[in-house]
């Protein structure tokens, strides 16, 4: 049976991908802050319905002594180094704590699986923030980084952290480009969520009106059920790379409040505001991931839609304020 060790385990993509290794047999091993394992109730609910059937770790990620007595007790297979301070907005307003968390963690993770367990794989989420102001459209694993927040700063560096360690001490190191992708389990913070809890809210009489920025913003949206697949069939080939993951198409924030809200037979422009508090200065940057590697040689194929990913999310957010206002 294989090992996997899941840092960020409890996020969005961690509890995902810890279900489909389950379904594969593998044995779950995540890393969490000491303070979620305090207040499971809040900080574990996307994993709460799997936590007989995986082991947690308290650990912190940035220290290396840490996570290298972690690494030497786990000894696992497969490591996927998911950690990290994942909101673009925050990193405008701490960019010291994103750095410190982004760029020591994954170098921490790496040296902990150099030393301990050097001939596990390991993956590393990168980002499509690295891209930035590209150069090109759409963006491939070609093309120049140029980013234009301190977040795709700080993974561009856990970027060639992964590749230096992969290239001078011949790990087998992947990292994943992944493009914006969202879910039902996405965090409250992100604009996707922001909408289809509030549209949720909104339906059921909880509020009244929210606030947004930039409407014509665009996104290359995935599906994160998707995109777990495919970081998993990167490690399962004979040797490391580095993989674009993205739907190659765009859709604008004011296409998604408008699908959003005609799921629940409401026109948005009758409860959303404009607040330019939630301007930021990489807005207007237009970022399209080409995925073809992935395609040749993951046998990646994007199988969701854009329409069913916003149905689920509003579905899902009615469902669970349905529940709680019945309780």
């Amino acid at each position: 049976m294989k090992k996997a060790l899941i840092t960020g385990i409890s996020g969005q993509d961690g509890s995902y991908l810890a279900e489909l290794l389950l379904s594969k047999g593998y044995e779950v091993h995540g890393i969490v802050p000491r303070v979620a394992l305090e207040d499971q109730e809040h900080m574990l609910g996307n994993i709460k319905h799997i936590l007989d059937k995986i082991s947690l770790y308290p650990a912190t990620i940035e220290s290396f002594p840490s996570m290298l007595k972690t690494m030497g007790k786990i000894q696992p297979d497969e490591c996927y180094h998911l950690a990290a301070q994942s909101f673009v907005s925050y990193s405008f307003e701490d960019d010291a704590t994103t750095l410190t968390t982004n760029i020591n963690g994954t170098h921490s993770v790496l040296a902990a699986v150099h030393q301990t367990v050097p001939q596990c794989r390991f993956y590393f989420a990168a980002s499509s923030e690295m891209f930035g102001r590209a150069e090109e459209v759409p963006q491939n694993e070609k093309t120049r980084f140029h980013p234009r927040s301190v977040y795709g700063i700080s993974k561009i560096a856990g970027f060639d952290l992964t590749r230096n360690y992969r290239e001078a001490y011949n790990m087998h190191a992947s990292c994943g480009i992944l493009y914006n992708h969202e879910s039902p389990r996405r965090g409250y913070e992100f604009v996707t969520r922001k909408i289809t809890s509030h549209v949720a809210k909104i339906k059921l009489g909880m509020a009244k009106k929210f606030s947004l920025g930039n409407l014509e913003a665009k996104r290359d949206w995935g599906d994160a059920r998707e995109y777990v697949n495919a970081i998993w069939l990167m490690l399962q080939q004979p040797e490391p790379d580095d993989y674009v993951i993205a739907t190659g198409v765009v859709h604008s924030v004011r296409e998604f409040l408008e699908l959003a809200f005609s799921y629940v037979d409401m026109d948005y422009r009758k409860y959303v505001e404009i607040d330019q508090r939630f301007l930021r200065p990489s807005d207007e940057v237009l970022l399209i991931g080409d995925a073809s590697k992935a395609k040749n040689k993951l046998k990646w194929v994007y199988n969701s839609s854009f329409e069913k990913l916003v149905k689920d999310m509003v579905d899902t957010d009615l469902k669970r304020l349905q529940g709680h206002t019945t309780s």
